[in-house]
């Protein structure tokens, strides 16, 4: 169905300005760099995810499995896990569902890492949004949430089809 037919075109023509510049916002403004930085956390990017992952989801997780979170290949998490893991962030441990595979799980020190990096970028995004009201803030949480399980679901369905 066309965006014209659903009666919501030229509010999503308005809106894709303001789309692409959160994207350019969170890609060059440096926010993770900077949030880094501040919590003396000297990562790249993938390795950053990595430990996200882990700490977004409290368990344990397969390298599939962060590497499906992190939209990559396996090999690509694995060659990251290995700097991790000598940096003493993340450690692995035998699947006690099959033994034949490994989990990976936040060390004391990956989890301290990924708490200081969260609380510095939500302690920013909360400064961003301070001037809003509570029940203005709770709308745009709701929202941005479905926004983007709808829109990972289509992407997800579409390229299925490709």
């Amino acid at each position: 169905m066309a965006a014209t037919e659903t009666g919501d075109g030229p509010e999503l023509r308005a809106v894709l300005p303001r789309l692409v510049q959160l994207g350019n916002l969170m890609n060059r403004s440096g926010l993770g760099e900077r949030a880094m930085k501040q919590v003396g956390a000297d990562l790249d990017r993938p390795g950053l995810s990595i430990i996200l992952a882990l700490h977004m989801t409290g368990k344990a997780m397969r390298v599939g499995e962060i590497a499906d979170r992190m939209q990559v290949a396996g090999p690509h998490v694995t060659r990251h896990l290995h700097i991790l893991e000598r940096r003493r962030l993340v450690h692995g441990l035998a699947d006690p569902d099959d033994r034949r595979a490994r989990l990976v799980e936040l060390t004391p020190d990956g989890a301290d890492l990924a708490d200081r990096y969260v609380t510095t970028v939500l302690g920013w995004f909360g400064e961003a949004l301070s001037g809003w009201s509570a029940t203005d803030r709770r709308t745009f949480y709701d929202l941005l949430l479905r926004f983007t399980d709808d829109l990972a679901a289509f992407l997800s369905a579409t390229s299925e089809e490709d």
